[in-house]
């Protein structure tokens, strides 16, 4: 009995659980939790999320345990850009010597785009200009396109079938009935924005949104890039967004998730009219499992946007 116990005991310690055969996942940020546990829904697969304490992507700093989560899972996904600059070193020690890992930036290879610098956007210069495209920051903002949610998602579902062969027809089959919800939303927001009054969208925030305004050719004003970590706008910034709300007749000022919109605030006060509403997109990178007990999933998020879309440009 004794050495069975202490077989038991072992077994979980190398193990990190109670049986052999389970695996464990970390995603880095929601839409990657999400993705993984719809794909993985009904195999037995643990995911953790690690961003999890309200923290965005642009702003967190891993703890040692989550350093240790990292270093014991059998898969980690993240998302690959400079935020993520920790992982190198956090991979290089890792225990699971065959831990499979996911950069979401790599799996879209030349899909991924440039943080944009447009018209009236706050803007730091470098001391060196002729040196700046050397600093030009990839667009870790990936997530929030629905077709590059499912070339994500069809990399995920590969590699968790490599990693849980048992399951892989369960994971084909999650994966075939997810990616016709993804398809429909894309659809729907394709549908819904062609038939749309307008076709801009004015930011008094952070632009995260690129991917998903170039997929449905939508054009932008913000007051900063969706990498910037600017919170103050400039008087000249203000005055510029003003302007183009007065000018394209636009009825609300849109911000991100979070924010106290202030300057939304302070750009509607500035405008002719000076009563535009302020709405509301959600760019899901402080997401919260507590959120996820409350209904919160990545489709229902996406579907949400399509509705604030609708009302900004109608």
């Amino acid at each position: 009995m004794k050495k069975f116990l202490l077989a038991l005991l072992l077994c979980f310690v190398f193990t990190g659980s109670g049986f052999a055969g389970d695996f464990h996942v970390v995603a880095a940020i929601f839409p990657i939790y999400d993705w993984i546990h719809e794909i993985s829904a009904g195999s037995g697969l643990k995911v953790t999320l690690l961003l999890d304490n309200g923290v965005d992507l642009h702003s967190y700093l891993p703890s040692v345990q989550d350093i240790v989560r990292i270093s014991e899972a059998d898969m980690f996904v993240y998302v690959g850009g400079e935020s993520d600059n920790w992982v190198h070193d956090a991979l290089k020690n890792t225990v699971n010597k065959n831990q499979i890992t996911v950069n979401l930036l790599q799996v879209l290879g030349e899909a991924v785009k440039h943080d944009e610098l447009v018209e009236g956007m706050e803007h730091k210069h470098h001391e060196h200009e002729e040196h700046e495209h050397e600093h030009e920051e990839l667009d870790e903002h990936v997530w929030l396109s629905l077709r590059n949610a499912e070339k994500i998602c069809r990399h995920i579902a590969e590699k968790l079938s490599r990693l849980d062969n048992e399951h892989s027809q369960l994971f084909s089959d999650n994966l075939a009935a997810y990616l016709e919800k993804l398809s429909a939303l894309d659809n729907a927001y394709e549908a819904a924005i062609n038939y749309s009054a307008r076709k801009t969208l004015l930011f008094a925030d952070r632009f995260p949104f690129r991917y998903l305004a170039d997929d449905y050719a939508l054009k932008y004003y913000a007051a900063f890039s969706g990498c910037s970590a600017e919170t103050e706008a400039s008087f000249h910034t203000v005055k510029f967004l003003a302007e183009k709300v007065d000018e394209l007749h636009l009825p609300c000022v849109i911000t991100i998730e979070g924010t106290h919109h202030k300057i939304a605030q302070t750009v509607i006060a500035s405008t002719s009219a000076k009563k535009q509403n302020v709405l509301v997109l959600n760019s899901m990178q402080s997401t919260t499992l507590r959120d996820v007990l409350g209904g919160a999933s990545y489709l229902a998020i996406m579907a949400a946007n399509l509705d604030v879309l609708k009302e900004a440009l109608n």
